[in-house]
Formats: structure tokens, sequence, C-alpha cells
């Protein structure tokens, strides 16, 4: 779900990880406790208890635990559902969701698994990185047509994060019965000036001829997952099968610039400020 926009002088959102210092009793928590928070980045943060989340320590490596996998698995396993033998669409596919999306899309039997990007470069990233089939960019050929060479046979999953032509292409390019989930919006949202739409013009016929399911969709619909994923993730990290791809940035100071770059598209999976 888009957050609302940053106006000038107000603390960075996201959400954050951290080790508890001192906290009330019968608060269920500890110092030394593992939580995530949404206060965004800052050095420190008093939390109200309701708002903090107690998370497991016993990751490889606790950085995963401000990955966006339970996103991309909530939308995979209860937003819509990957079949065995599904061709995936994924569009920012190098994204914190996308990259990880990718990957659990193919956990649940995905059989061929295609993303989008911004450039050339990151496109062939998807492709030798993060194990994605496929990949196409926007200032190449029209997306439309890189859609259908990749996914000659159509695609039955979508999992939209973007909107805008990529949405409209990838509708276009759904076989009968595809599943459709929208998740962000990030073409509107990167284009100034413009409100909060981001108008296309879709046929809908192709909703209606192919029984496409499209629904939007947010995380928050079905907090049990987050557990789930939980479970899943340290399995899926020793095993190998899962990565998370991530960018670390060293100090707060540095934040400002890690947001723009990530929004010029310089980097690739989860960019993490360590402070």
């Amino acid at each position: 779900m888009p957050f609302p926009a940053i106006r000038a002088g107000e603390t960075l959102r996201g959400q954050a990880l951290g080790e508890v210092m001192v906290a009330p009793e019968n608060s269920g928590l500890s110092p030394g406790d593992l939580v995530v928070h949404f206060l965004g980045w800052r050095d420190y943060a008093a939390v109200p208890v309701t708002q903090c989340r107690k998370v497991r320590d016993d990751l490889p490596d606790r950085v995963t635990h401000l990955g966006h996998g339970s996103t991309a698995y909530a939308a995979l396993t209860r937003g819509i559902h990957v079949r065995p033998g599904d061709t995936a669409f994924i569009s920012s596919g190098g994204g914190a969701i996308g990259s990880m999306a990718a990957q659990i899309a193919r956990l649940h039997g995905a059989a061929r698994v295609i993303g989008s990007t911004s450039t050339r470069e990151k496109a062939d990233r998807l492709v030798m990185g993060l194990g994605y089939d496929a990949a196409i960019y926007r200032g190449g050929a029209p997306i439309s047509q890189q859609l259908a060479e990749a996914a000659p046979e159509g695609i039955d999953v979508f999992v939209d994060n973007v909107g805008g032509e990529q949405f409209q292409a990838g509708v276009i390019a759904c076989r009968e019965g595809a599943r459709v989930v929208v998740m962000g919006t990030l073409s509107q949202q990167l284009a100034a000036g413009r409100g909060r739409g981001a108008p296309i013009t879709l046929d809908s016929a192709h909703i209606l001829m192919k029984r496409l399911l499209i629904r939007g969709y947010s995380a928050d619909d079905n907090p049990e997952a987050q557990q789930e994923w939980e479970q899943h993730l340290g399995e899926w990290l020793r095993s190998g099968q899962l990565r998370f791809p991530h960018v670390i940035v060293d100090g707060l100071a540095e934040a400002p610039q890690a947001l723009e770059q990530t929004i010029r598209g310089g980097h690739l999976g989860t960019v993490i400020v360590k402070v």
C-alpha cells in the first residue's frame, strides 16, 4: 500500500529494526529483545509498546527482518495463489518486493518467472543474479512487445508494483484464468507533478473474455501470514533456496542520498541504512 507523501522536515518513514534498551514492566519486552517498528530512520526511538513487534533472533542474518518478503509472501499465498507450472510476471522485479516475489513464486511451483526493471543493465542482473528466466526494461522496445517475446504463450500470474504502461501490458499478456495482484503504483508515485491516479487505456474485453481475477491487495489484510512467513524464512535461507538481495548504507547522514539513488533505480533489492 503506497505511503502518504513525505513533507519537508518529517522523519523518513520505513520499517526499522533495533534492540530494546528499556521497556516497561509487564510489557512482554526486555532489554536486548529484537523488535521492528515504523517510526522511521533515527538513532533512537521512544516507541509505544503497541507499535513494536518482537521478532525472532535466530535467522542467519538479522538484517533479513527488514526485507519485504512477508509482503510478497502474503500476496502470493493470500492475495492470489501461485500454481505449479505457472508463468509469472513481476513488475519492478528488482525492487524490495519484486526480488523476493520472484523467488517465492518459484518456491511455490512457478515454472517461468519474468521481471521488469528500469535499465538493460539491471535486466541482465535480474537474470544472472536473481534467477529470472527473462527480464524486460523501460527505454527499450514497447513493454507489451518485450513481454510478448518473453512470454509468447502468455502469463498466469501478474504481481504489479508499477501500474501504468506495465499494468496495461501485463493484462494484455494474461492467459485465460490468470490472476493479477496490484501491490503498488510506482509509475505514478515517481512521476513529479501527478496526482493520485495512474491513468491508462485498458480494454475491458481482456478481463471479460479471459475471466481474469484482478485484485488490489495489502499484506495488512492478512496479518497471520507474517508469522507463517517467518517460519519459512529461516528454513529457506539456511537451505539456500532463498536469497536476500540488499545493499547496506552506513550512517544516517547517507540516508538522503541512498533514498535518491533508490528512486533513480540505482540499487537492486532492499536498501538498508545502518545507524
